[in-house]
């Protein structure tokens, strides 16, 4: 039997997706290559990205709170799993490609260092060029896994990773630019979504805030409760973008909220900053995460024999293997180097 008709079948299915949605037979990759016998292109993207090592190392990196000693809070592994829940329910909801939308969801964060935005920070001011996770996760999976060779990823699915991440003043702000499918827009708009409301739950495990701390208009909009957030911001957000399901007069194709769920949405996150991102107890903590990630990169860059193959390319400047190789760590790994080369910042500290 030839196997290749249920690609063929799932491709076909996809006609029947809004106009607007992103198709796999479409899909373009750096190297071309035979198709699946019974995958699409985002579906065997989306299966490449989950087996990766760098995939399996987000259960012990940071979300926010550095290497916690409790179980419940989120790692980067169950923030990633979250996106890919919220952007897929959404996806489906609007009748765009939700392979697509998982296959990024799943890889929009690989790149993240350990001690997450503390170790981004670090990086970018080691790095000439800086160190960005949006483009180091396009650097894991487009160079540095599968040997070194990359994974050959759809461009949809690089392109919607590249431009996930989002600028403080608005979640929509371009920053790093608008993702060229509706999918990478899902995913952007998801990832906030997530963050917000799991952070929102850490936040109140480790005592630095209660659920009525949070803005009036957050509680009265959006209700009191995290799966009350959820809904409300997912509900609004569906129903404001409706165009992009492509049904008649539905409106433009675009992913937004309404203007006011946008407002308290943004009201909320920036609450989030000032009262838990930047938090005194959270930058000190940071900042002595940054100290350590530093202490890692300059004395890789002094001994670069030390550094792994494995998370670097040898033809690569010494200062980019460095890079490379510290933010594949996870937290608890760059940790137990950092005592064992001697930095006091690393003792007592986290797990």
């Amino acid at each position: 039997m030839d196997l290749r008709v249920v690609r063929m079948r799932l491709e076909e299915n996809e006609e029947r997706l809004s106009p607007f949605a992103a198709r796999s037979k479409h899909a373009k990759r750096r190297i071309a290559e035979e198709p699946a016998q019974v995958r699409t292109a985002y579906q065997r993207d989306r299966d490449r990205i989950l087996h990766t090592k760098a995939f399996r190392r987000l259960k012990h990196k940071t979300q926010v709170f550095i290497a916690p000693q409790q179980d419940h809070f989120v790692t980067r592994m169950t923030h990633t799993l979250e996106v890919a829940q919220v952007a897929r329910t959404i996806a489906r909801a609007l009748n765009l490609n939700e392979d697509l939308t998982e296959a990024a969801a799943l890889g929009h964060d690989i790149g993240h260092g350990p001690f997450g935005h503390a170790g981004e920070e670090a990086l970018a001011e080691c790095l000439p060029e800086g160190f960005r996770h949006n483009y180091q996760s396009v650097r894991v999976l487009d160079v540095l896994e599968g040997g070194g060779k990359g994974l050959n990823l759809t461009l949809d699915v690089l392109d919607a990773i590249e431009k996930s991440s989002k600028a403080r003043e608005d979640i929509f702000a371009e920053g790093w630019g608008v993702p060229n499918t509706l999918e990478g827009q899902v995913v952007k708009t998801a990832d906030a979504i997530a963050y917000v409301n799991h952070d929102i739950g850490d936040a109140v495990r480790a005592g630095l805030l209660t659920e009525r701390d949070l803005p009036d208009a957050a509680q009265s909009e959006l209700g009191r409760t995290s799966s009350e957030r959820l809904n409300a911001l997912i509900t609004d957000l569906v129903e404001a973008s409706w165009g992009a399901t492509g049904e008649m007069d539905a409106g433009p194709a675009v992913i937004r909220f309404s203007p006011r769920i946008d407002a308290v949405a943004n009201e909320l996150r920036e609450f989030m900053f000032q009262r838990v991102y930047f938090y005194d107890l959270t930058r000190a903590e940071a900042e002595r995460a940054k100290r350590v990630v530093i202490y890692l990169f300059r004395h890789f860059v002094a001994q670069p024999g030390r550094i792994s193959l494995d998370y670097s390319i040898a033809s690569d400047p010494v200062e980019r293997r460095a890079a490379d190789y510290v933010s594949g760590m996870t937290d608890r790994y760059a940790l137990r180097v950092a005592r064992e080369l001697g930095c006091e910042d690393a003792v007592g500290f986290g797990i």
